[in-house]
């Protein structure tokens, strides 16, 4: 999606707006005890309440309103009976559409005392997000994202999960471009445009960032056990910083 026009920047800014406030209530209600179906509700009530629909079911018909992914599930956990113990690391996916808009974002939280490796690997995940926003400007090349993301990987000791990236979004959930790496790709040298919406959301792992299909068909698990992390935002791209349309 490209915005040309301040109606559909306003359109955006609603989902965007919702999709955020929908990952805060989520996020706050995490505790030991509770399982991830219970999350699951909260969130998938208060996109009802806004009259937003919950992209994962209405484009790939995903069995759940909102993906929930625990420790080592990188990406596109599946709610359930699964209850979030202390020390875990809860990763939630929150995408939705209101009025043929779409939005996405994500996060992820520890639960009760976190290890230092634990608050170490979220931290600088989010540092990651940080940085590719910085960089993310009409006029740059989309590998000035994952040259940002690699960066900070490097630095701070962690693997990048390269099959997963960001994209497109707006008039689809996944849209041109269709992958926005969070490695540095040198043949990745399309422009970044103005008004252009996007999605950042770089993953880190502990390992060596592999991963693999879990037998359910959905959940993303990584192959050596080890936590992953993510945190993703939805932005539109102008000449300077970004909107951030996920951000509260």
């Amino acid at each position: 999606m490209t915005i040309r026009s301040n109606k559909q920047l306003d359109r955006l800014l609603l989902i965007g707006k919702i999709v955020a406030e929908t990952l805060k209530l989520m996020q706050d209600a995490v505790q030991p005890g509770i399982t991830t179906a219970e999350l699951n509700r909260i969130g998938a009530k208060h996109l009802k309440q806004c009259g937003a629909r919950p992209a994962p079911i209405v484009a790939y018909k995903f069995p759940a309103e909102t993906c929930i992914s625990l420790n080592d599930e990188c990406a596109h956990g599946i709610p359930g009976k699964r209850v979030i113990r202390p020390g875990d690391l809860v990763n939630i996916d929150v995408s939705a559409e209101l009025g043929g808009v779409y939005a996405d974002c994500g996060g992820t939280v520890g639960v009760g005392v976190m290890s230092k490796a634990n608050q170490r690997l979220m931290q600088q995940t989010r540092h990651a997000l940080d940085a590719a926003l910085h960089v993310a400007r009409a006029g740059a090349p989309i590998n000035a994202i994952g040259y940002a993301v690699e960066g900070v990987a490097k630095r701070g000791g962690y693997s990048i999960i390269t099959a997963l990236g960001g994209h497109g979004v707006g008039h689809k959930l996944h849209e041109e471009p269709r992958n926005i790496p969070n490695h540095f790709d040198r043949k990745e040298r399309r422009p970044l445009r103005e008004g252009t919406v996007l999605t950042i959301e770089p993953f880190f792992a502990m390992g060596h960032g592999e991963i693999y299909e879990a037998e359910d068909g959905w959940t993303l698990k990584m192959e050596d056990g080890q936590n992953a992390c993510q945190y993703e935002h939805t932005i539109v791209v102008t000449r300077g910083k970004p909107i951030v349309v996920t951000a509260l």
